[in-house]
């Protein structure tokens, strides 16, 4: 179990990476005039589908805590 979840934390730290540097590369295109709309809207919509990959090996190491 204890390395399932270093292999989902080592999984979170490299998608993380991955969504910076989409971060990055959103700024560069909308720093540039006229800058691409078609490349700025799949690079969003691929910063979107890392946060939720995250979000879903986050929280399968998270425990479920009932309030």
């Amino acid at each position: 179990m204890k390395i399932d979840q270093e292999n989902i934390k080592k999984e979170i730290n490299e998608l993380l990476d991955q969504h910076s540097e989409l971060d990055d590369a959103i700024e560069r295109i909308n720093e540039k005039i006229p800058f691409d709309q078609i490349k700025l809207q799949r690079l969003k919509k691929r910063k979107l589908v890392l946060k939720d990959e995250i979000n879903k090996l986050k929280s399968k190491i998270l425990p479920d805590i009932i309030a």
